[in-house]
């Protein structure tokens, strides 16, 4: 069955965006360049889910409109549903679910989509607190970048302690050393 994972990059003082939701910052950490630990993840992974802002601030940052192939250069022909209130342009040619309405709504149908691999929960912070708050998180994987932004974007904004949190691997790729969690339904 399939699993939700939160996969995401976090400054030292626990931000995913800066105040301007951007992820600017996050280019600038050096990785090793022979690291291919995000191919491996996203072999795993079938499902994309993303929230309004996050969304938003992808289209812009590629220009996703004009050149739709970068998504598919980035995510290949992964569907992404995507949860917001508003309306928002699709992307041509992407495979996108808006949903509007809470994590339950789509989660049968995230599951069916998934198959045998896992979902990717790509963020904001806040989305993936609501597929914890409705038991459906399943791990944690976040690289921890040496930067400090002072505000922003929190990595989940609920709390989750370690009664429920066991860490199962650390990996370091240049900057940035990221953490493998499991989360206890």
């Amino acid at each position: 069955m399939a699993r939700f994972v939160y996969y995401t990059a976090a400054t030292l003082d626990g931000f995913i965006a800066d105040e301007n939701n951007s992820l600017d910052w996050l280019f600038e950490v050096a990785r090793d360049p022979d690291d291919n630990s995000w191919d491996a993840f996203l072999a795993g992974i079938s499902v994309m889910v993303m929230g309004s802002t996050t969304y938003e601030w992808v289209l812009a940052h590629d220009d996703l409109l004009a050149h739709p192939d970068r998504w598919h250069g980035y995510y290949a022909d992964r569907p992404c549903w995507v949860f917001t209130h508003r309306d928002l342009p699709a992307i041509p040619g992407v495979d996108l679910h808006f949903v509007r309405g809470d994590v339950e709504t789509a989660y049968d149908e995230l599951v069916a989509a998934a198959g045998d691999r896992d979902v990717w929960l790509v963020g904001g912070g806040d989305l993936v607190g609501q597929f914890d708050d409705a038991g459906h998180l399943d791990e944690v994987q976040v690289g921890i970048c040496p930067v400090f932004l002072g505000s922003g974007a929190p990595i989940l904004p609920r709390r989750i302690t370690s009664e429920r949190l066991t860490l199962r691997d650390v990996h370091r790729s240049g900057q940035q050393v990221t953490l493998v969690l499991d989360v206890s339904r």
